[in-house]
């Protein structure tokens, strides 16, 4: 026979995965309240070190610049543009870009570009978007190719989606 006090003391193991979990989602709420993303000391408008800051805060309609669309958190090319993600290299090295490959924005009731639309990590501790900091190769509607990098999501003046990016003209490899 199994002694009465030592039965009611083992919660199941469903209960204690229940409350584990619980306890986690707890600490994910108060670190993502107390978490601040870093504002880059920028005002909207460009910079004197070739940088350009825009507010695309209105879930409504998309803020152009170059050819390219930012709305919250997507990013898009204009019609007829197209982009290659060239990976986490250094905004000067790519000198030539490839002629071939860019990837069109698909316009429709999801509007997306495949190709620069993940451009960020979210984090599910601080609730907060960070760059990749990717270099993309973007070719605008007339054949001309430049470089862009997306440095940061938030700024003192608008809070988040408010892009500081670095965009720069380019040549293509032959």
């Amino acid at each position: 026979m199994v002694p009465i006090h030592g039965r009611g003391l083992k919660a199941p193991l469903l209960v204690w995965a229940l409350a584990a979990a619980f306890l986690l989602l707890v600490a994910s709420l108060l670190i993502g309240a107390f978490s601040k993303p870093e504002f880059p000391p920028y005002d909207l408008g460009p910079h004197a070190d070739g940088t350009y800051t825009l507010d695309a805060s209105r879930g409504d309609q998309w803020q152009w610049w170059q050819e390219l669309g930012f709305r919250r958190n997507r990013v898009i090319t204009a019609a007829g543009a197209g982009a290659i993600d060239l990976g986490r290299v250094s905004f000067d090295y790519p000198t030539e870009l490839p002629t071939e490959g860019y990837v069109a924005t698909t316009f429709a009731a999801d509007t997306a570009n495949t190709a620069i639309g993940k451009w960020y990590d979210y984090s599910m501790w601080s609730h907060l978007l960070t760059s990749k900091h990717h270099v993309y190769a973007i070719r605008t509607r007339s054949g001309q190719l430049a470089t862009v990098e997306i440095l940061a999501y938030y700024c003192r003046e608008v809070g988040a989606a408010c892009y500081t990016i670095r965009y720069k003209k380019a040549r293509p490899r032959v």
